[in-house]
């Protein structure tokens, strides 16, 4: 489906045409940096110019300046248009529909647009301010798009990415064709209508004698003295319509443009096909199998979003349907600049497929400097704990920072695994920071799906470890990962030294077998063991596991928290097997540093056939594990002399330097 700024009629084909005579947005074309194969710095420095090009500093402005031209009565019905130019993306690129709300422009996306087109083919449904189509026709419209499309492309996703009144319309169609494979992005969905104040807002309507055009402002002084008990019992009409129209006064008021786009004949129209919607989808939810990513605003004045997500998430297939609340946004979800980003959403739920399944190699879009820079500010102690970072260079010369990382892959990284696992985020964004080097960590399955749901942290906690490329451990990925020569990180400890008991700090629980050296071997990769401390400078375990076992309410608590994470390792003995999920009682500390130690790399190139061999394979094995135990060892020595460990000393130098300045250590 290639891209076009001309508006096509829903049942054409989608292709790539010169603009139509029956709507242009010359005005509104944009190129897209996107290539047939994005590399990673191609997509960073793509983020980096757009980030420098100050084009709007208001959402609504540009979705306002943009309506103007779609607004212009036609005569014309619904119909799809694309926003960006014919322009090279992602191979294989799915195709998303967006489906607007009850504005019906198709510009509720304007702020994603550029991003979206990177990786999708993305069009979007118009609705003409005087079109009258009745919700079930445009259901009909829907379906023969999607289903013409599905004919084309039988192996790719379809995703419709649908905005309340959207969402229900997204619903209808996910319910009546149950065959094709769908991906689909509800924000703010409007089957919750019935249990909103919007419904409130028609008898209102119908009493004013004037259109809305002089703005929702009038519809406050109109309702003065009216009678109370005709809308709403017990409330005063006027305080009524303060609460329905909370997220419209904000901006209608100075933006007349909006009484264009929703006169009071359309508006109470597109409030009567919202009551229609919601039952219509809502009649229908049994019969969704699709893939599902809820969005909800926790401030939207206009319908029960969260409560609504909740009550979705419940109904719609478990093991297919996600949530992911946003508790400072209001209804008009992705027209908040700088808060929501759809693309980073979509990369941090791994829902981006182009094929039935989610591949975490060939679906896998690299981060951006500025979805790094959110990443960093989500950890908190980032800043706190001033990493040290010292790597070790082929002739053997430890140096600060990380030039001793070699850019080429296949590299595996090999390392202890700090208290609940605070180590892993400091690691990534530097190195992908300071080196451009995106690491794609292992991690534990629990942090990408559940066995049951339960009192386990929420999924959505973890989506930043896979906006940088976490990826599920296990000898599938780790040989994608090796194949295309990426940089991998692997905790053989796993959550066994993550939830470590108390004085266990820095010891290592591996494996007693070898792991992950005849993989590494078997592509030539180089091993780099390092070691990383200042979890005791952090907090110390006081309660742990062994002290949680013996009170009954918490032995109860730990089975059930392992019965909701995938089990790994169940059929391994000793201490690594022990893969009980649980949270120690951590009595917190001043924050101290962190100080990571990256060793000389180990060449396996060369030693492919021997090291295929059990003997050479274990004694290989055992030399990495005593090398990250050398580091650890170097570092808890060497961090004695530092005279910043402490955050006191910190702070002073950089009240004295500059907030900005970089932090001195020991003498290597």
């Amino acid at each position: 489906m290639a891209a076009t700024t001309a508006f096509l009629f829903p049942a054409a084909p989608f292709r790539c045409h010169p603009p139509s005579p029956v709507g242009k947005l010359n005005s509104y074309r944009t190129s897209v940096m996107t290539t047939r194969v994005a590399t990673t710095a191609e997509m960073k420095r793509a983020e980096e110019k757009k980030e420098k090009e100050k084009v709007w500093t208001n959402g609504w402005k540009e979705y306002l300046e943009q309506s103007k031209e779609l607004i212009v009565p036609d005569g014309g019905p619904p119909r799809w248009f694309s926003p960006l130019e014919c322009a090279w993306r992602l191979d294989n690129s799915p195709l998303l529909l967006f489906l607007p709300g009850i504005d019906g422009v198709g510009l509720g996306l304007i702020l994603q647009h550029q991003k979206l087109g990177r990786i999708f083919d993305t069009w979007c449904l118009h609705i003409p301010v005087a079109d009258r189509t009745p919700f079930p026709d445009l259901v009909k419209i829907v379906e023969v798009t999607v289903r013409s499309e599905y004919q084309r492309s039988r192996n790719r996703p379809i995703y419709l990415v649908g905005e309340s009144l959207g969402a229900c319309l997204a619903l209808a169609v996910a319910a009546l064709n149950p065959d094709i494979d769908f991906v689909l992005i509800l924000a703010n969905p409007a089957t919750s209508f019935s249990r909103s104040h919007l419904q409130l807002l028609t008898p209102l309507l119908e009493a004013l004698p004037h259109s809305l055009s002089p703005g929702l402002h009038d519809i406050l002084k109109l309702t003065e003295g009216l009678a109370l008990d005709s809308v709403v019992q017990g409330l005063p009409l006027q305080t009524t319509a303060r609460v329905l129209v909370k997220d419209f006064t904000t901006f209608l008021l100075s933006l007349p443009i909006l009484a264009e786009i929703l006169p009071k004949e359309t508006l109470l129209w597109k409030l009567k096909m919202l009551k229609s919607a919601s039952a219509y989808a809502n009649s229908r939810l049994y019969s969704i199998q699709a893939q599902t990513l809820i969005l909800c605003s926790g401030k939207d004045e206009l319908l029960p979003s969260q409560q609504e997500g909740e009550r979705l998430l419940k109904l719609l297939p478990n093991s297919k349907c996600e949530l992911r609340k946003f508790d400072g946004s209001g209804h008009f979800l992705f027209l908040q600049e700088g808060s929501i980003d759809l693309v980073t959403i979509i990369k941090g739920t791994s829902h981006y497929r182009r094929g039935k399944h989610h591949d975490y190699l060939s679906d896998f879009i690299p981060p951006t400097p500025d979805e790094v820079r959110k990443v960093i500010e989500s950890f908190s102690l980032y800043n706190l704990v001033a990493s040290v970072m010292l790597s070790t260079m082929e002739d053997g010369t430890v140096v600060k920072g990380l030039a001793g990382i070699p850019s080429e892959g296949p590299v595996l990284f090999v390392g202890d695994h700090m208290l609940l696992g605070l180590d892993t985020i400091p690691l990534l964004c530097r190195l992908f920071s300071e080196r451009n080097i995106i690491v794609r960590a292992m991690a534990h399955p629990l942090f990408f799906v559940r066995s049951k749901k339960g009192k386990l942290p929420d999924i959505s906690y973890f989506d930043h470890l896979r906006i940088m490329g976490a990826v599920p451990v296990g000898p599938t990925n780790i040989f994608k990962l090796f194949s295309s020569n990426s940089h991998v990180l692997l905790y053989p400890g796993g959550i066994r030294e993550a939830f470590h008991r108390k004085g266990e700090e820095y010891k290592l629980f591996w494996p007693e077998q070898s792991e992950f050296v005849r993989m590494a071997a078997r592509f030539g990769a180089k091993i780099v063991p390092f070691g990383v401390v200042g979890e005791d400078d952090l907090g110390k375990v006081v309660f742990d596991y062994d002290d949680l076992v013996k009170i009954p309410y918490f032995r109860s608590e730990i089975e059930s928290l392992t019965e909701e994470a995938p089990q790994l390792r169940s059929g391994v003995s000793g201490e690594v097997g022990n893969q009980q999920v649980h949270l120690p009682l951590i009595l917190p500390k001043v924050p101290g540093r962190f100080y990571y130690y990256f060793g000389k790399p180990l060449e396996t190139k060369g030693r492919e056939q021997e090291l295929q061999k059990k003997e050479k394979s274990q004694e290989f094995y055992l030399h990495v594990k005593s090398e990250v135990e050398r580091c650890i060892a170097y570092l808890k020595e060497k961090r004695e002399m530092d005279p910043y460990r402490a955050l006191g000393h910190r702070l002073l130098y950089q009240a004295t330097n500059g907030f900005h300045s970089k932090i001195p250590t020991f003498e290597i």
